[in-house]
């Protein structure tokens, strides 16, 4: 019998014993029906809930464990007795003299539970043939993270990345972005992404606090089930069914963050959801969600700088640091672009715009974050249901791709009508994407910029103040302070009516470029707006075959999606259009599809002990040829504790919408998807230069007028190796083939759960972004005095980023091992230990740095007991990180260390069928930022109230 068990053994056993007492109503024949339900030492146990299924009758257990339910529901039927922390158990009730005896038992460890996720149908968490994560509905409710979403950081193998309060985004095994195209979300099977942002937003649209039931996370490649956009991981969010969760629950939550000591006061937050459902009858039932959260977002203000003066001004120490002439600051924006300055006396700077902060830019961090979502639910004969769902949310918020961008008022939404069986699921969809009022930072403190004074304008100021300082006797700091504020005089001065009124006009033009490069001549301002809107249709289906195939467990499944993409003349435009009429809202809808299709077949040996499992799935883009996706794994059982498991698959991913089509039309540089026709005309893929020689090109050039003292024309031709031709060719699916092996176990009689993986994955043609810069005369490949010349004024260039493949092999591997252990009377430890590494082929002539962006080494270890003493549960979490190297295009550094402490303590009141958890999210409020450019974060300090369950009598 204890083989039946779950871990966590004799101690966390709830043996769970009632006898109901059936006696005729008084009222219209319903019948009540009492009980008690008790643990294993006859103590009440409140707050479990008793519901009759397939109806809305049910109730909850009082302070003492006692309840009373009054129904008219015909006999036989059904009690499901259900307590947060133990497996539901269903008694049937046949008549009135039924005796009824149910135990349910913990689920602390998980030993029996079922995962899908791993192979798109039901298997043992223990069997599993690849690595898989899990967190219950337990685990959920008792996480020390402020919300559920965020406890996903604590599971192990999975890298959190916050972005801001409303956008926070996971991945696992490296390559980690703010916009990771390569992870895949779903709720309840439907993906969750913005299709132009190329990303999940978080849980800005996802499942409340109150309807989540469990989160499945499969980490590393999942494309050979799920297709091309799981190549590094998927996750799904599994909500509650009406029919099993009924009722009407409230959630409160009160925060406060911002304890920065800078003097400014903490800011509140608050968050507020509630969700109701019911069964009508055994065949109907629906449930309505909503929730609202506002708080401040945190700050990214960064004054460290990319660009140190003995980088691109070392003849000249005395302009470091503060009197760095050409500072690129991480959260100032328009500081970047190089401007070539010569004084009187022949020496040769570069110097850079003044910017503009983040801070200014933003003006009010307020963000808000409102969702709804609901579902009709029918369930037919045959144990067929169809649901029909829908989800909304709006949100604000901060994202960064090459640029730091502000989020407002976007919205998502999905509607779903979903057909499921136990052998057979039929799904489909459309998702609704609008950006809203979003903004580019970057464009938006360029155009500041530039709609004051032009760059050719600024550069001659400039050198006018300059020159006048140096002749007045001033030394070379001062004589550059003088000459950028004469070059500066007159400019928008954030705090200013003049500012406020500039910027906020700039945040609602869609034209990015300002006259004369823009083609509206009344656009004198420039613009910021991101206003992208699209839509994705997605249908797919799998089916068991098991009633038409016996010697194996075959499923076959297949699914097919477009996206619609609205032109909005700046980020993705009407490419049948000439290049000169492209920037403009509307046009031709870019189509984007694809086609696919898998088989997987299980079979078990040896009394089930070894179980093997094949898939193959082709896939085919309407913009590439097809590919095939294969996947084998084997899992070995001993003695029915001991589960060992290997998996090799090869899987591809296709350029995501923003990586093929993009078009943005970012006045200094255009960024540019990777498929060949865009290139027409333009000239980036044979006939530019790496912007990175360009760059070194400009040092290399003034360093030699200063020391050699000839003309800008020699000196360029004395330097002309430093240039280097890109060389770029159009973009292709990128390919990935890895290797896993691990192992679970249960051990310690059933205290003692160990849970182990590695891997190690390889890619080829790793997409990532490239910058070149194109002549707007000449030839690269034989260039002439004027192709130099031009490499030194950037008016006389055209600055690209292009979505392109590496031409290296990327490698990468790690492990990850995780440990839970049941030591007395409740208390559970646990933690796990990560490693990532990367490795890349260096022998190729490759520009493209694929950003691995992950910790070599990060551990999460946590202490909790949910029942410390009557109704009161705590539970403490710590987490580490090690420092690692951050390279993507808005900038590369060092990430350092850090470790945080998330802790709660819940208090229950059964009577009143309420919880109360104090919290907080950074417990000792440490200062700590997870990615360059990213926001400062610090500690939440959180109050949340949760009345659950209450049902109809």
């Amino acid at each position: 019998m204890q083989k039946f068990l779950p871990i966590l053994a004799k101690i966390l056993i709830l043996a769970l014993v009632f006898t109901p007492t059936l006696s005729k109503a008084q009222l219209n024949g319903s019948y009540v029906i009492e009980g008690k339900i008790t643990d294993d030492r006859s103590a009440g146990l409140p707050g479990a809930s008793v519901q009759i299924k397939g109806t809305s009758f049910g109730t909850t257990t009082d302070s003492t464990g006692r309840f009373q339910l009054t129904t008219n529901t015909r006999f036989p039927l059904k009690l499901v007795i259900r307590l947060i922390g133990y497996q539901p158990q269903e008694f049937e009730v046949k008549n009135s003299n039924s005796k009824v005896a149910i135990q349910l038992f913990t689920q602390s460890l998980l030993v029996n539970e079922v995962v899908v996720s791993a192979s798109r149908q039901q298997e043992k968490l223990l069997r599993s043939p690849v690595a898989i994560e899990k967190l219950d509905i337990r685990a959920l409710k008792e996480t020390p993270s402020s919300t559920f979403y965020d406890a996903l950081g604590n599971l192990k193998g999975v890298q959190m990345t916050t972005a801001g309060l409303t956008f926070k985004v996971f991945n696992t095994r490296g390559f980690n972005v703010p916009n990771n195209f390569r992870f895949m979300q779903l709720v309840d099977g439907v993906d969750n992404q913005a299709a132009t942002l190329g990303v999940p937003l978080g849980n800005a649209i996802g499942p409340t606090e109150l309807d989540i039931q469990s989160v499945e996370v499969t980490p590393g490649a999942s494309s050979a089930l799920y297709g091309m956009n799981a190549i590094n991981g998927m996750s799904n969010l599994v909500t509650k069914n009406p029919f099993d969760y009924q009722g009407v629950s409230v959630y409160q939550k009160i925060a406060f963050n911002h304890f920065d000591g800078k003097g400014s006061s903490p800011k509140p937050l608050t968050e507020t959801a509630i969700r109701y459902a019911q069964a009508y009858t055994k065949w109907f039932a629906w449930k309505i969600n909503a929730s609202y959260m506002q708080g401040t977002d945190w700050y990214a203000d960064s004054h460290d700088d990319f660009t140190p003066q003995s980088k691109i001004n070392p003849d000249f120490p005395q302009l470091s640091g503060e009197n760095n002439i050409a500072a690129d600051n991480w959260n100032k924006y328009a500081d970047q672009g190089n401007i070539s300055i010569t004084d009187k006396d022949g020496r040769a700077y570069t110097v850079h715009r003044t910017g503009y902060w983040e801070k200014d830019l933003v003006g009010d961090y307020t963000v808000r974050n409102t969702k709804i979502d609901g579902s009709l639910n029918f369930r037919l004969p045959n144990k067929i249901e169809i649901s029909l769902a829908s989800r909304w949310g709006q949100m604000d918020g901060f994202f960064q791709r090459g640029n730091r961008i502000g989020l407002r008022g976007v919205t998502v939404s999905n509607h779903k009508l979903e057909i499921t069986h136990p052998d057979f699921t039929v799904r489909s969809y459309i998702s609704i994407e609008n950006t809203g009022k979003s903004y580019n930072m970057n464009p938006l403190a360029d155009n500041l910029e530039k709609s004051f004074k032009s760059d050719k304008t600024w550069q001659k100021d400039y050198t006018t103040g300059l020159n006048n300082a140096l002749t007045q006797g001033a030394d070379l700091v001062a004589a550059h302070k003088a000459a950028r504020a004469f070059a500066d005089a007159g400019r928008f001065e954030p705090g200013t009516a003049a500012f406020e009124a500039q910027r906020d006009k700039i945040k609602t033009i869609n034209d990015w470029d300002i006259y004369p490069p823009s083609k509206n001549p009344a656009n004198t301002s420039g613009g910021a707006a991101l206003k992208q809107m699209s839509r994705f249709y997605h249908t797919e289906g799998t089916w068991n075959l098991r009633k038409y195939i016996h010697f194996a467990d075959v499923l076959v499944g297949a699914d097919y999606r477009t996206y619609e993409i609205i032109p909005d003349g700046n980020n993705f435009v009407d490419f049948t259009l000439p290049l000169d009429k492209r920037n403009q809202e509307g046009g031709k809808h870019i189509w984007y599809g694809k086609v696919g299709g898998f088989a997987q077949i299980s079979k078990s040996f040896f009394h089930d002990a070894l179980k093997l499992t094949g898939s193959l799935r082709y896939d085919k883009n309407e913009q590439f040829t097809g590919k095939v996706n294969p996947r084998i794994a084997a899992v070995y059982t001993v003695k029915d504790k001991h589960n060992f498991r290997v998996s090799w698959q090869n899987g591809f991913r296709f350029p995501s919408l923003f990586e093929a089509f993009s078009f943005v039309n970012n006045g200094q540089v255009r960024r540019v998807g990777g498929l060949a026709f865009i290139e027409e005309g333009l000239g980036y893929f044979k006939n530019s230069y790496l912007t990175t020689s360009v760059d070194a090109f400009n040092v290399a050039v003034n360093k030699t007028i200063n020391a050699e003292h000839i003309s800008k024309e020699a000196a360029a031709a004395k330097n002309a190796g430093v240039l280097k031709v890109a060389n770029l060719e159009p973009i292709v699916p990128e390919e990935i083939t890895s290797f896993e092996a691990g192992y679970k176990a249960v051990l310690l009689d059933n205290k003692l759960f160990i849970d182990l993986d590695g891997y190690y994955s390889s890619y080829k043609n790793f997409i990532g972004q490239i910058e070149a810069v194109v002549p707007q005369t000449g030839n690269v490949n034989s260039p002439d005095a004027a192709v130099l010349n031009q490499m030194l004024d950037k008016s006389l260039q055209n600055r690209y980023r292009v979505w392109a493949n590496s031409k290296s092999t990327v490698n990468n591997y790690g492990f990850a091992a995780a440990v839970t252990y049941d030591i007395y009377k409740n208390y559970t430890v646990s933690g796990n230990v990560n490693f990532n590494r990367l490795t890349q082929d260096k022998t190729k002539d490759d520009a493209l740095v694929p950003g691995f962006n992950t910790p070599q080494w990060f551990t999460n270890i946590s202490v909790g007991n949910r029942n410390l003493f009557k109704n009161i549960g705590f539970n403490v979490v710590w987490h580490w990180q090690d420092t690692f190297y951050w390279q993507n295009l808005f900038g590369n550094a060092d990430v350092p260390a850090y470790s945080t402490v998330d802790a709660q303590v819940t208090y229950r009141v059964p009577k009143i069928k309420t919880s109360f958890k104090l919290g907080a999210s950074n417990l000792l409020n440490t200062a700590y930022f997870q990615y360059v450019g990213g926001p400062t974060i610090r500690g939440l300090y959180y109050l949340t109230i949760t009345y659950d369950n209450v049902f109809k009598k």
